[in-house]
């Protein structure tokens, strides 16, 4: 069995060792004019983002669980009045169990699905099966608890009729929502095709042929001439080569990546995937030309297309939602607790040396885009390096009395709590460098391959790079390796648990500030 063959069978370290043994170009970033016009504009119309099925229906279900709790509690407070011992002990519990048992048994009953969601009137059985048998359970367990006397019928009745108006106007709304998200691009997953020819054809046939499929091709990328990959493709057009598909990808908000080419053209594969898996996308490797088959559960499908997952984008709807929770409910709890701190840094900065107390960087963020960093000043004035071309070492002239102790304890590193609540940073993640980061000979990009990987995730305050005893001066190219080893393990092993654990440690490993200067 070949790599790929592992690959497929999600051995992902078998597809990491093939990346690295493939012969590939280092995955330098070609500059964004070398994308033509065509693809440009693509580029500038696909920059916003769009919004996945999941997150749609998740919200959805949240929405109409707090909808049916608040019909029926603003019923009650209205026609019992305002009672706190009679709400909370009887009339809360039992708005609870009504409100999610209806939404279980929409949920079972298929109620959430994207096709059944823009059909609302199809569903409307289906919805009033599940609401009636919600208030169904509630009969039965209030006859068998002897607890029927304690509720209003009146109440019980009202609640009853002004879900089903609820349930049928929100469906009527979304339906036509998500019509028009459809049209617009704000509700789709996009996709672009590498490879052309007839592959790229029958795979675009194929998921066409499903009318529900949330997919939206974007574009056709091949480094082939217009002899074997035409410039249309199945009524797409072939916006760049594969180099190109690189910044394309990072100016456009791309959910997935499809790889249009034989099995057996196994080097040509790993070629792409070596320059392609930097980028944080689903990547996939289209079977439905391939007369090799695997496991079922080896592949996804888009439409009637199987597809072979190859690598995942780390970090998704609802992930990314309870990630950029955990950000804000942190870091505002830390402004609070170290703001005197904070202060008092900035007041022993101010009379220590002349200029400003926060020195801003310019460093790789998420998906490679530029953005600015906040630290408290360290540094004279006159001798700061902002695109960090001189690493600071042990007693660097350049580094003032009182920045010599904010950088050993990274107290300096405090301003970047403000980055997280403007949603440029995480909490945690890989370390953000500066843009023109290097060791003393070369650039990061130049010493790791795939050093580019690591941005697939928000960048953090702190990281799992850090506790692990890689914090500090960067001297040597064995240091960004390992740098960059910790930073890949963290994203392919994300979990809040992970998270928390990291911000649990980080205090406790400030205190080792050997390589601290």
């Amino acid at each position: 069995m070949n790599r790929i063959d592992k690959a497929s069978h999600f051995d992902t370290q078998a597809i990491r060792e093939a990346l690295q043994n493939a012969p590939a170009e280092r995955d330098r970033l070609p500059e964004p004019d070398e994308l033509n016009r065509i693809a440009k504009q693509t580029a500038r119309r696909l920059a916003q983002e769009s919004y996945t099925p999941t997150m749609i229906t998740g919200l959805l279900r949240l929405g109409e669980f707090c909808a049916l709790f608040l019909t029926g509690l603003a019923i009650h407070l209205f026609y019992d009045g305002p009672t706190l011992q009679l709400t909370a002990i009887y009339y809360a519990p039992a708005l609870l169990l009504g409100s999610t048992m209806t939404v279980l048994f929409m949920q079972l009953s298929d109620c959430y699905q994207v096709p059944a969601l823009r059909t609302a009137i199809k569903t409307y059985p289906r919805v009033l099966a599940s609401w009636t048998g919600a208030f169904a359970v509630l009969a039965v367990l209030g006859f068998f608890l002897q607890a029927g006397l304690l509720y209003s019928r009146v109440w019980f009745l009202a609640w009853f009729i002004g879900g089903i108006v609820l349930l049928f106007l929100s469906r009527t709304f979304l339906a036509f929502a998500i019509r028009r998200w459809a049209r617009n691009g704000v509700m789709e997953r996009r996709a672009v095709i590498v490879g052309g020819g007839h592959i790229a054809e029958s795979l675009i046939r194929a998921i066409e042929q499903e009318p529900d499929n949330d997919i939206r091709i974007c574009g056709i990328f091949d480094d082939r001439d217009t002899r074997r990959s035409p410039a249309v493709v199945a009524g797409y057009p072939k916006l760049g080569t594969v180099s190109e598909l690189v910044t394309f990808a990072r100016l456009a908000r791309i959910d997935m990546l499809i790889i249009a080419l034989p099995l057996s053209a196994e080097l040509r594969v790993l070629q792409l995937l070596k320059k392609l898996w930097v980028l944080p996308l689903d990547i996939r490797l289209a079977a439905h030309a391939n007369k090799l088959r695997f496991r079922p559960r080896s592949y996804s499908y888009v439409g009637a297309a199987p597809l072979l997952d190859i690598f995942d984008r780390p970090i998704t709807d609802w992930d990314s939602v309870a990630k950029r929770g955990f950000d804000i409910f942190f870091s505002l709890a830390a402004i609070a607790v170290l703001w005197p701190v904070m202060l008092g840094t900035a007041i022993a900065i101010k009379l220590d040396s002349k200029g400003p107390v926060i020195f801003r960087q310019k460093r790789h963020g998420f998906n490679n885009e530029v953005v600015e960093v906040f630290k408290f000043r360290s540094m004279y004035t006159e001798m700061c390096d902002p695109e960090a071309k001189v690493l600071v070492s042990k007693g660097d002239p350049r580094v003032t009395r009182v920045g010599r102790f904010i950088r050993k304890t990274s107290i300096d590193e405090l301003p970047q709590f403000f980055n997280v609540l403007k949603g440029d940073l995480s909490l945690v993640g890989p370390r953000p460098h500066a843009v023109a980061a290097g060791t003393k000979d070369l650039q990061f990009t130049e010493v790791v391959d795939g050093y580019f990987a690591r941005h697939r995730v928000k960048p953090g305050v702190t990281g799992w790079a850090q506790i692990s005893g890689w914090r500090g001066e960067i001297d040597s190219d064995d240091k960004i390796r390992q740098r960059v080893a910790c930073d890949l393990y963290y994203i392919e092993n994300w979990s809040l648990l992970l998270d928390l654990k990291i911000l649990f440690l980080t205090p406790f490993r400030l205190f080792n500030a050997e390589n601290a200067y």
